[in-house]
């Protein structure tokens, strides 16, 4: 719980911040370009991490991913450039995969199925109570203080959370031989960056039709058909593709993309529409949050419990998804004029919905496979919903800055943009830069942010619609009472016989 928070706040207090920070070391044009560098490097850490920990212990990774993210953290908070930012943004994303995976592999451990849906609904909690401070901290920081702590106040978290983790995360350490996947790792990073890149230039920074958009996209397919040969043949593959021989893992993987690719991709544009289209400070966005985080507890918690005890799980995702779809629907609704009650009734739908689908897939995958897989599979389902968070971002973020560049020409006086020589960017800073402009400017820059938003919570349904579908073929089996040992005893028998083995004397063996 403690690595989660250190994960899920650094989330949460980043997103009202955003806007202030890309205000000063870029624009508006860059938004998802912060979060699209950390879901890109969580992403592909997330399955790294499962294998590393199946072969070297979960305690081990833990640390690594609490220590990396600690840096990543310090040095985003000295950034002194987008770039070095984006960078430092990566490395954290490194960090926060391994605390994701690992938390949930850790309760796979040591809880039984059956049981592991009221700790799986504790750790939700963890992550909801993560999401009502995060926001009002970020956007008590960015009020009051420098940007910066927004990063530096990950620093003491997190030697809090590697000093827990020493004193009481006790686990078995499983010995074998083993092999990394370094080529799948290469393969699957390369792939993934190249796509996304691809999606996050195409129509903005180049034209769908250059040379270099297509060189990206089919670059990146290509490697990622490369890594699925590789998967097939490697000794220990990074994502051992006989996991989609089960049904429950397949659905459970593209119910995690949809669910992912909808929420990460429409909800991080929130806090930008509130601070720009209502004109309300970051502190005051943080908390109109709220309601969306309320429905996010009540969904993940209320789930967990039902399902530990009725031992049914299917009609959470199904439900789940068509609250989701709806909510999503509803945010783009609203406008500059939309009351507060009304807006916090659509987030706490949209949270509800949330609430109620992304750790049932977790559990789901953790029940359906054997012990020996459970750091893998559980990492896999973490990362097809932070690939489908990635996509997300990244397909939202240009949808909306293809909108900025078609409506601003037309809602923006000429002899404003005369004044910039012709640059629409400079219209695109900081919500209180925005609010500082000439009436006339103003107000066609914050009408074209919300079209933009509009447009992007209106792309945000139809993923949640095909999850809806999806899950009413998720296959429903019984939870397990038990933690399947097997793989723990078969490790130890190995270290005695090769104990045994080492013995010089009869003496030494028989003790």
């Amino acid at each position: 719980m403690t690595g989660l928070l250190l994960s899920a706040l650094d989330q949460t207090i980043v997103a009202t911040a955003l806007p202030k920070i890309v205000g000063e070391l870029g624009g508006l044009d860059y938004y998802s370009w912060i979060v699209t560098a950390y879901l890109l490097s969580t992403t592909v850490s997330t399955p790294l991490y499962g294998k590393l920990s199946d072969l070297y212990g979960r305690r081990l990774m833990f640390q690594v991913a609490i220590l990396v993210f600690v840096a990543g953290s310090l040095f985003a908070g000295l950034a002194q450039g987008m770039l070095q930012l984006i960078f430092c943004r990566a490395v954290q994303g490194v960090g926060a995969g391994g605390l994701m995976a690992m938390t949930f592999a850790v309760v796979g451990d040591v809880v039984s199925p059956r049981q592991r849906g009221r700790y799986i609904g504790l750790l939700a909690g963890t992550w909801a109570f993560a999401s009502v401070i995060g926001p009002l901290i970020g956007g008590f920081i960015v009020d009051n203080m420098s940007w910066r702590w927004v990063f530096l106040i990950n620093l003491p978290i997190g030697f809090v959370a590697f000093a827990v983790t020493s004193s009481v995360l006790r686990l078995p350490t499983v010995y074998r031989s083993h092999r990394i996947d370094i080529e799948g790792v290469l393969f699957l990073v390369g792939g993934v960056s190249a796509v996304l890149l691809a999606l996050v230039w195409g129509g903005t920074e180049y034209p769908w039709s250059s040379s270099l958009i297509r060189i990206l996209l089919i670059g990146g397919m290509a490697l990622l058909v490369i890594f699925i040969w590789w998967e097939n043949r490697a000794a220990e593959p990074i994502l051992p593709l006989r996991l989609f021989k089960n049904s429950i893992f397949s659905v459970s993987s593209a119910l995690g993309f949809l669910t992912g690719c909808g929420m990460f991709g429409g909800v991080i544009f929130l806090p930008l529409f509130l601070q720009v289209v209502s004109g309300v400070s970051a502190t005051s966005s943080g908390l109109l949050l709220l309601p969306l985080t309320a429905g996010v507890v009540i969904g993940s918690v209320g789930s967990g419990r039902v399902i530990s005890h009725t031992g049914r799980y299917k009609i959470w995702p199904i439900g789940g998804l068509a609250f989701a779809a709806i909510g999503m629907f509803l945010l783009s609704l609203m406008t500059a004029n939309t009351s507060f009650f009304v807006s916090s009734l659509y987030m706490l739908i949209m949270g509800l919905g949330v609430g109620s689908t992304m750790q049932v897939t977790i559990l789901v995958v953790q029940n359906a496979v054997d012990h020996s897989d459970l750091g893998v599979a559980t990492s896999a389902a973490q990362f097809f919903r932070q690939m489908g968070g990635s996509f997300g971002v990244a397909v939202f973020g240009s949808i909306m800055n293809y909108r900025l560049a078609a409506d601003l020409p037309s809602r923006v006086p000429p002899e404003a943009l005369e004044e910039v020589g012709g640059q629409l960017s400079a219209f695109l800073s900081s919500p209180e830069v925005i609010r500082s402009l000439p009436q006339a400017v103003s107000s066609g820059v914050i009408e074209s942010v919300e079209l933009a938003i509009h447009a992007v919570f209106i792309w945000a349904v139809p993923p949640m619609i095909l999850g809806f579908i999806l899950a009413w073929f998720l296959q429903e089996i019984p939870l397990r009472e038990t933690i399947d040992t097997s793989s723990v005893v078969e490790g130890a028998g190995e270290v005695l016989d090769s104990l045994s083995k080492k013995a010089e004397s009869p003496e030494d063996q028989e003790v």
